[in-house]
């Protein structure tokens, strides 16, 4: 079975053919950053009308890449939210069209499972799992007792850990988005300051960011008020180093209450080698019987091929969408 799927829910307008749920025929992203780098963030406004102007553009190259024609298209997959309504709009619009134009079924997604889902493009997925999911957006531990059934049992009460990076970013002076360049100046510096785990020792799964991010700004102004001259590096790691140690603390202890057989790693954030690293020492560690999946590089952001692996699930399951589907930027898993 091949689907074709679409994926605008920010800054990337991303269009797949999967195949099967597990099978990339073709994954083609056209990414926005260097237009939202000089804001420092994502404008919503531009991001939607870049959308516009690159979504045939990435269709059209999706079918040419996996070598099919619409006739051998079975269904089409789309993101309905959580995003930028603007800028989801985009993308159910075009699906709609094609779907009505091509007599195809219509397959709504959640962005959330598309990113856990993920996964299953490189390795196969096994039940229960637990999946933490960390992006610009969220940051969430989801209960999967079965294939396409989510429970979400920890999520974060303020800022998402990725909006932490890019927001810290800033302040250090690094270029949109931040959470490479925090990352690899990681790498150079020590865990000087000491920054607070929020929430790290309390009984549930629940995170926070906002008091981590305000402890690193407030650092660096008194600093700046006192001519005193810290180390970016030593910033960066101490940032770092709190945000992931809160991260895997309340994901070990998660997939120690819940009878698990995979730790899925999933979302944007997923990229980061701290966290990758990190979270594959505390499984094999502390979880024996315990497997982490973590998806290739090219998986972890914004895509369609996610979209194509989760909506193929969603199809087996008999869930399909009316032209009458609509952009849910707040939709919920």
């Amino acid at each position: 079975m091949k689907i074709l799927a679409i994926e605008s829910s920010c800054d990337e307008t991303s269009a797949a053919v999967i195949e099967d749920g597990c099978r990339q025929l073709s994954n083609v992203v056209a990414s926005q950053i260097k237009s939202h780098k000089r804001f420092g963030g994502v404008v919503p406004e531009i991001a939607s009308r870049h959308h516009v102007e690159f979504i045939t553009l990435v269709i059209e190259e999706a079918l040419q890449r996996a070598q099919c024609t619409l006739k051998e298209i079975d269904a089409v997959a789309v993101t309905e939210g959580p995003g930028l309504v603007g800028a989801l709009l985009i993308g159910v619009s075009a699906a709609k069209a094609i779907a009505y134009a091509a007599g195809l079924p219509l397959i709504p997604v959640n962005h959330i499972a598309g990113h856990i889902y993920a996964a299953n493009l490189n390795d196969t997925l096994e039940f229960p799992l637990l999946a933490l999911v960390v992006s610009g957006g969220h940051t969430e531990l989801v209960y999967m007792k079965e294939s396409g059934s989510y429970e979400i049992i920890g999520e974060t009460r303020d800022d998402a850990v990725g909006e932490a990076y890019d927001k810290i970013g800033r302040v250090i002076g690094v270029p949109y988005p931040g959470g490479k360049h925090i990352d690899e100046m990681a790498h150079h510096g020590k865990d000087r300051y000491n920054f607070p785990r929020a929430m790290i020792k309390e009984d549930h799964y629940d995170f926070s960011f906002s008091g981590l991010k305000s402890a690193f700004i407030n650092k660096v102004h008194n600093a700046q008020q006192r001519d005193e001259v810290l180390d970016s590096n030593d910033l960066a790691a101490s940032f770092q180093a709190a945000a992931v140690d809160v991260l895997i603390d309340k994901t070990i202890r998660a997939a120690k209450e819940y009878p698990v057989k995979q730790v899925v790693l999933a979302g944007g954030v997923a990229a980061n080698s701290a966290l990758r690293n990190e979270l594959a020492k505390a499984v094999e560690h502390e979880l024996p019987n315990v497997r982490l999946i973590v998806p290739p590089l090219s998986l972890t952001g914004d895509n369609a091929a996610m979209i194509g692996a989760a909506a193929y699930i969603a199809y087996t399951r008999g869930e399909r969408a009316e032209l009458d589907l609509n952009a849910k930027p707040g939709l919920s898993l």
